[in-house]
């Protein structure tokens, strides 16, 4: 099975070398990173590393470049795709144990979980009013959803190619939702969900956004859900939650 590893990459210049050093040798076939307009050098990095580069002339949002990484993975064959964020703040070592979950059988989507302990997540320096709004769209989503993922907001995740072509994922947004829209597609179609454990890490080069935008993210999230009842309940119809036609 081909494994292709996509970096959806703004300003990585300075952690990108140390996410890639901690990707498993051989446990990807690929690597793939999209630029999304970035004002440093981290495309021309990416190239002397010898990754498949790809560059956005115009910044096109979080989900934006999501979606670039997808349609060039599923290009090149990719039967699991993974995402790690190049701003080192999700541990790539864990790779291997995500993919190996698809490989297997186990599971079709799997994501990293940063909320192990409330301990673990605050000592990695997750801010006190993120771990609260992470804990309860999280209770929430899973009640919403029935599921039982240890986190929803987790920027590590993993799919399988049949996700990745099930999923209308191309109607979703550019910015931040576009990962809440997706397990929640995922979760309204069936996929199997799963998670491992993996370590907090906040520190200045990582990648955040702003409170303000946070809140806007947590409401987003909430009408998400809505939408996800109304439509499983037969009430309204959702594009976004019906399979593609091919």
């Amino acid at each position: 099975m081909k494994t292709i590893a996509v970096l959806p990459a703004y300003n990585a210049e300075k952690t990108l070398e140390k996410t890639l050093r901690d990707i498993p040798s051989g446990c990807v076939d690929e690597v793939i990173l999209v630029d999304d307009a970035s004002r440093d050098g981290t495309a021309e990095l990416a190239r002397r590393l010898g990754l498949a580069v790809f560059v956005h002339p115009k910044n096109r949002g979080y989900g934006g470049n999501q979606k670039t990484c997808y349609t060039e993975a599923l290009k090149r064959g990719a039967d699991i795709v993974i995402m790690i964020h190049p701003d080192y703040q999700y541990d790539a070592r864990l790779a291997p144990h995500m993919t190996g979950l698809i490989k297997a059988g186990v599971c079709d989507v799997v994501c990293g979980n940063r909320i192990r302990t409330r301990w673990e997540a605050l000592e990695g320096g997750m801010p006190f009013y993120k771990y609260l709004s992470n804990r309860f769209l999280t209770i929430v989503e899973n009640m919403m959803t029935g599921q039982n993922l240890g986190e929803w907001h987790s920027g590590l995740r993993a799919y399988s190619r049949r996700v990745l072509e099930t999923i209308p994922w191309e109607l979703n947004s550019d910015d931040f939702v576009f990962d809440q829209q997706f397990l929640i597609q995922a979760a309204c179609m069936g996929f199997r969900m799963g998670d491992v454990p993996v370590a907090v890490r906040y520190f200045p080069e990582a990648s955040s956004i702003s409170f303000k935008r946070s809140m806007v993210y947590g409401l987003s999230t909430l009408v998400l859900l809505a939408q996800y009842v109304l439509h499983r309940l037969g009430l309204v119809r959702s594009a976004r939650l019906c399979p593609k036609t091919r």
